[in-house]
């Protein structure tokens, strides 16, 4: 089984963030197919830190020590200005060249309008790929094609799970056992 890691760059704090939603809801599915997943928002660690590359805080080294051991990612982040959040790359940056050579990585985004789909290939891919990840298709869903219920689920409109679905197979074939989420 894999350590998959999910890493959520929402600035929002994780109960309002459908991005961070999007994530947990997408890890519990890995997680029912026997897989260790962890979760990392970025927005949790000290700001300090970040902004100052010090990779000797405990928390920053813990949350880049997360990233060593994980098999594989899924880096999510919302879109603002066309690109994907600044404290995720803030965070991305801290990590060592090719700190993502070997790993499967999945790269989410989401967005209040579809002028913002190429995000994903034109800013977070390049990144994930200078890292020496082996990034997945990735996929953009609308704000809107998110719903979070009182209770922290989540339910995606009819045609974003459809079409997410074929990339999240595709992705968790790749980690070991290969797990199929579409019946999920």
């Amino acid at each position: 089984m894999a350590v998959l890691l999910a890493l959520t760059g929402s600035a929002s704090a994780p109960g309002t963030s459908r991005t961070a939603r999007l994530v947990q809801d997408i890890g519990r599915r890995y997680a029912a197919h026997g897989h260790e997943v962890r979760h990392l928002d970025v927005r949790d660690l000290p700001a300090e830190a970040l902004l100052s590359a010090d990779v000797a805080d405990p928390e920053v080294a813990h949350a880049v020590g997360l990233v060593a051991r994980a098999d594989a990612l899924i880096v999510a982040s919302p879109v603002y200005k066309a690109a994907y959040s600044g404290v995720l790359k803030t965070f991305l940056d801290l990590l060592p060249q090719y700190a993502l050579r070997g790993k499967s990585v999945l790269p989410l985004a989401t967005g209040g309008s579809p002028a913002h789909v190429l995000a994903v290939d034109y800013a977070l891919r390049p990144v994930l790929t200078s890292l020496g990840a082996d990034v997945a298709q990735g996929w953009f869903v609308l704000d809107r094609h998110i719903t979070v219920a009182a209770d922290g689920s989540v339910t995606l409109a009819p045609e974003t799970r459809e079409a997410l679905a074929p990339v999240l197979d595709r992705f968790g074939e790749g980690l070991p056992t290969g797990a199929r989420l579409a019946a999920a």
